[in-house]
């Protein structure tokens, strides 16, 4: 078993709960061996402090799977699989789409395991992970029995690893395009070229939110991707829904998606900039009773957070400027260096700029299917502001 010691004084983060060891923490690992190897982890003095899967090339050197002393095996993932799978809201008879396993939520430091009906979509970010697939994967044809289980492995942070980046079916096959079912609607999912594995399933709740305020508003949905608050809101009443997307095939998504439901009269789709539609609406002095800005991540690291939050509020700006009287701004956050404080205190900058004032009704994060580690803050990524416009 290798083993890594930990640097005097770094051992309270690990006590707190939180999973991570970073690189500049680690006084050093006897006998490095292969990335993401399972090593014993010690403090400074030898005192034992659990289990991590080990990589020196990735600035989160060490990720915590276990406290205690236990055998890592195929066992093990066996186990930490079905409680994860069974946890709160999740169950191969539950919701149709859901995620099975959030990474460190669910002590799986790396994984993400999406479910689609009887299809899976995994993503292994860690070269941990990567060692123990097989096992993995084994796991979850045990626990939930898939049509087959498809590999979305193409996402950046495996660089960061050292790992290679590939897409496919991991195992069975089939089709990847299919339709799911959430709030008694229909959505066009492609697992295969769609973002993160196909579906924005942390929206869920929000877009039951966004359902039940839509009555007799015009909607405006910014980056609305597949058209999961586009067709919720159309749902839910709305006057009328204007969907953009810089994505011509999100958009044929979208699309699909308001004609499988009924609502396509009620929706208009353009592909174009959002950030040149919100400054067109302006100046055309057009208004919404309901606009949704639900962007990408605009910074994948704290050193690009101030120009992040440059972004963030020229956008929520503009969009608090075409809200007509009492209407109501749906704003999210998808990037956890910018965390709740901060993403509010930029809406307070953006509201005096805009010259209005608001309630903010509520603050909502992700889905409960993609659990919080109290310990582990990066785990609450998303930040959904609701607010209402006072004049």
């Amino acid at each position: 078993m290798l083993t890594l010691r930990l640097a005097s004084g770094r051992e309270a983060r690990l006590l707190a709960g939180h999973p991570w060891i970073y690189r500049n923490e680690i006084a050093r690992v006897d006998d490095e061996g292969e990335p993401g190897a399972v090593a014993h982890v010690l403090d400074d003095r030898g005192r034992f402090l659990g289990q991590a899967m080990v990589n020196l090339k990735s600035q989160i050197a060490g990720r915590l799977l276990t406290r205690g002393e236990e055998s890592i095996d195929g066992a093990f993932f066996a186990r930490r699989v079905r409680e994860a799978v069974g946890r709160c809201g999740r169950s191969v008879s539950g919701p149709e789409a859901c995620r099975l396993i959030f990474g460190e939520a669910d002590h799986l430091p790396g994984l993400i395991v999406d479910r689609y009906g009887d299809l899976l979509v995994i993503q292994i970010l860690t070269a941990g992970m990567e060692r123990v697939r097989e096992a993995i994967l084994a796991a979850l044809r045990d626990a939930t029995h898939p049509r087959a289980i498809y590999e979305r492995n193409d996402a950046s942070p495996r660089k960061l690893e050292g790992l290679e980046l590939r897409k496919g079916f991991a195992w069975g096959e089939g089709e990847t395009s299919l339709w799911i079912q959430e709030g008694g609607l229909s959505f066009s999912v492609e697992v295969a070229a769609g973002q993160k594995t196909g579906f924005f399933l942390d929206q869920r709740e929000n877009r039951q939110v966004v359902k039940g305020l839509a009555a007799g508003r015009d909607v405006l949905d910014c980056f609305c991707y597949s058209g999961g608050f586009t067709v919720s809101a159309a749902a839910g009443e709305a006057a009328s829904v204007v969907g953009i997307d810089l994505s011509a095939e999100a958009i044929a998504w979208a699309e699909q998606s308001a004609e499988q439901n009924g609502l396509f009269s009620r929706c208009t789709f353009t592909i174009g900039n959002a950030f040149d539609a919100l400054r067109t609406f302006d100046r055309e002095d057009r208004r919404f009773g309901l606009v949704i800005l639900d962007p990408p991540a605009f910074t994948k690291g704290k050193q690009a957070l101030e120009g992040a939050l440059r972004g963030y509020k020229e956008i929520n700006l503009r969009a608090m400027k075409l809200l007509s009287p009492g209407g109501v701004l749906v704003t999210c956050s998808c990037s956890y260096h910018v965390d709740p404080p901060t993403f509010l205190e930029m809406l307070r900058a953006a509201a005096a700029d805009a010259h209005r004032e608001f309630h903010l009704r509520e603050l909502k994060t992700q889905a409960a299917d993609h659990p919080i580690l109290l310990a582990a803050r990066e785990t609450q990524y998303l930040k959904c502001a609701i607010l209402e416009a006072l004049d």
